[in-house]
């Protein structure tokens, strides 16, 4: 075997127990309420976030490191845009921080990111850069006030297609309060 057939299920384990540890340990969180936690493996991301935002009711609210689209239908992360832009023709408040690089319109994440915004706010999406103070590296997204989606996901269409990565999807409405807190503050 190899160091990376190892580390792989040694990494899995431990993000596991410790988002189990996490969420039944003491906190905000009373020991009687449910909480469910998906793990989600490179490409079932995609498919569980498209379930979360076409099923999505009041709001999405979501702060990404790096949004990519192209403008091809076939691209998963134009499909993400495409099922927000449904999600607002239903009446769904959508929203998203992103990242804002300090290397100005040369640095490929900020062209990425101001490109996808203008895409985002043609489709009625709400969309805000973060401070230049700090780089924005989260992966996350809150729907209805329940559902929370937390990762190494980019929604780039290698990030959603090809790439090996790992991202969790969490039904707690205390533990989404908490994280649409810190999504909110990452705009200020």
């Amino acid at each position: 075997m190899n160091g990376k057939t190892l580390y792989a299920p040694a990494f899995r384990a431990a993000l596991i127990f410790t988002l189990i540890l996490w969420v039944s340990g003491p906190g905000s969180l009373r020991a009687s309420e449910e909480r469910h936690i998906t793990l989600l493996e490179d490409g079932e991301y995609f498919q569980a976030f498209m379930r979360g935002v076409d099923k999505a009711k009041s709001e999405i609210a979501m702060s990404f490191f790096l949004f990519k689209t192209n403008g091809y239908s076939t691209n998963r992360s134009d499909r993400v845009m495409a099922a927000l832009g449904r999600a607002v023709e239903r009446g769904v408040r959508v929203r998203i921080i992103l990242e804002r690089g300090d290397g100005g319109e040369d640095s490929p994440v900020d062209a990425s990111n101001r490109e996808t915004a203008a895409r985002l706010r043609e489709k009625g999406i709400t969309v805000i850069f973060d401070s230049l103070r700090v780089t924005t590296h989260t992966k996350a997204a809150v729907i209805d006030g329940r559902y929370i989606f937390l990762g190494s996901h980019n929604l780039t269409n290698s990030a959603l297609k090809y790439n090996r990565e790992l991202s969790v999807c969490i039904d707690s409405p205390p533990l989404a309060e908490e994280a649409l807190r810190y999504i909110d503050s990452l705009g200020e």
